[in-house]
């Protein structure tokens, strides 16, 4: 069986991303181990451990990815957690600090709102219709 693990976030500072995503959007540390050329593996999670994909938390390196950092998809929404309690996590994310970029919006694939994370990541917070 083949699946998605991991997907690269490249981010400025190791530490402030982890503060954002385990304390602002709920997210759990599943690794956190240094590599000999000084960087470090980090892994957050969503979800249970092996319930989808994770996120891997990249520091920059060079010029070309520091412009990437909160840019990765030009603008476009490119990341999206799925809750089954819209009203919930919408609430706890915005008293944690997160912007949104708009209200809460019903279409007809479900309740959905677009955030950005501590870089301006755009992200869709959304609960499936049925």
């Amino acid at each position: 069986m083949r699946r998605i693990a991991l997907v690269t976030l490249v981010v400025d500072d190791y530490d402030e991303a982890i503060r954002f995503y385990t304390d602002a959007l709920g997210f759990r540390l599943a690794e956190d181990a240094p590599r000999p050329d000084g960087s470090r593996w980090v892994v957050v999670e969503p979800g249970e451990a092996g319930s989808g994909p994770g996120l891997l938390l990249a520091r920059a390196r060079g010029a070309a990815q520091a412009a990437r950092v909160g840019d990765q998809t030009g603008g476009r929404v490119g990341f999206f957690l799925h809750t089954d309690d819209f009203a919930r996590d919408h609430a706890r994310m915005t008293a944690a600090g997160v912007t949104f970029l708009e209200e809460p919006r019903h279409e007809p694939y479900g309740t959905v709102a677009v955030f950005q994370d501590l870089y301006g990541n755009r992200w869709d917070l959304l609960q499936s219709a049925g």
